[in-house]
């Protein structure tokens, strides 16, 4: 399934960055907008959540940059956003481990489906930018 994925990405590997950015944005807005408005629901503190908003607004900023500035040489800048969000996944278990005694069921619900997510959009980030180097 993931190598379906992956050729569009090959002929165009400018879109992953601007799909990374856009996913990134969504990430940021819902925890640091509406979990934090639903933070009793979540039982991550808000602080917590501010955190994690703000890594993916970061990831974003960088994902536009590329889009936008680079015409070439993709493979190195599409590996750092892969590795940059393998460690956000990595983070964010670490702070579901951490507040798990808090953490309702829509708030592991939340936290698994968005790592999950992230993880494998970095999996095609992975490969893409490995196929982009063979090429």
């Amino acid at each position: 399934m993931l190598d379906s994925m992956i050729d569009p990405m090959l002929k165009q590997p400018r879109k992953l960055f601007l799909i990374d950015g856009l996913g990134a944005l969504l990430s940021a807005f819902l925890l640091g907008i509406v979990l934090v408005k639903l933070q009793h629901l979540i039982g991550v503190p808000t602080r917590t959540l501010y955190v994690l908003a703000f890594l993916p607004v970061l990831f974003a900023v960088y994902d536009f940059l590329c889009f936008f500035k680079l015409q070439n040489g993709f493979a190195i800048y599409i590996k750092y956003i892969a590795v940059a969000n393998i460690m956000y996944c990595l983070f964010s278990i670490a702070m579901m481990a951490s507040h798990g005694d808090t953490l309702t069921s829509l708030g592991w619900f939340y936290f698994i489906v968005e790592i999950l997510i992230v993880g494998v959009i970095s999996l095609i980030e992975l490969k893409v930018a490995k196929e982009l180097r063979k090429g």
